[in-house]
């Protein structure tokens, strides 16, 4: 915009006919000169300009209201500028909702690196179940079909490679952090967009919710170098921080859609 309005101050170049040459001496075999201005490119100049003070002053005016005049996006008294407004209020519903799913996720993630443990354990109980197989006079074992119970060990054995495969550690690892960071970041920023808009905060189910899922998150995230001396204390804790964490994110949802509703009631765009 800036650009624009410096092109509408912009003067035509004053036209200097170039100056005699008759009193020069001339060189022998010199190059012509170039000339830079003439009367024709002048005139395809003045020409120019004059197209462009006539697009842009339009465009210029079109655009001005959204970056001068920002107050009927504003809820409050115009403090905070665009902040204020609907476009800003929108994305905390949006990246909260997102999380949800996420949350979901990075919990499925979590029971199936939990399931490569536990099939290992059940692995190893069933080979204690194992009995010894028949030999022969000269030491060598009798040819027989395998036990109900090695059949088992060979199916959690090929389930247990498949879930390795899975990564299942590592990404749920990876979910977790991200929940962790941009999840405690976006609660906090949904209260300051509150206050932004309103000028202050609602106690109420949603905000108590709220501050308890980041609180639960921080908290299941704590365990994690316990988790990884091999406490099974502290992964069980891990495992009902998170369940609760679900559960009040389900409850949290129906005040969330109505505060929406009041976003697109008392605000604008954008």
């Amino acid at each position: 915009m800036a650009t624009t309005l410096g092109l509408l101050k912009l003067h035509a170049l004053p036209y200097n006919p170039p100056r005699s040459q008759s009193n020069l001496p001339t060189q022998p075999n010199a190059p012509p000169k170039l000339t830079l201005c003439t009367k024709d490119s002048q005139k395809l100049l003045n020409q120019t300009i004059h197209h462009v003070k006539s697009t842009c002053l339009p465009l210029t005016t079109l655009a001005l209201p959204f970056f001068l005049d920002t107050r009927d996006a504003l809820a409050v008294n115009g403090e905070f500028g665009i902040l204020e407004g609907r476009s800003f209020a929108l994305i905390h519903p949006l990246v909260m909702g997102s999380f949800f799913f996420y949350t979901l996720w990075a919990g499925y993630l979590g029971w199936q690196w939990r399931r490569v443990r536990t099939v290992q354990n059940e692995i190893n109980e069933l080979k204690k179940q194992v009995k010894p197989k028949p030999v022969t006079p000269d030491g060598k074992p009798v040819e027989a079909a395998p036990s109900p119970i090695e059949i088992k060990i060979q199916q959690f054995t090929e389930e247990r490679k498949e879930l390795v495969k899975g990564g299942y550690r590592d990404r749920h690892f990876n979910a977790g952090s991200i929940l962790l960071g941009f999840g405690v970041l976006e609660s906090i920023g949904g209260g300051v967009n509150t206050w932004f808009r309103t000028g202050k905060l609602f106690p109420g189910p949603h905000l108590f919710a709220g501050a308890a899922i980041t609180a639960l998150w921080a908290a299941a995230a704590a365990l994690v170098p316990a988790m990884q001396k091999g406490s099974e204390t502290a992964r069980n804790l891990h495992i009902a921080l998170n369940v609760l964490n679900v559960l009040l994110f389900v409850w949290q949802i129906p005040t969330g859609i109505d505060i929406v509703f009041k976003v697109f009631e008392f605000t604008k765009w954008p």
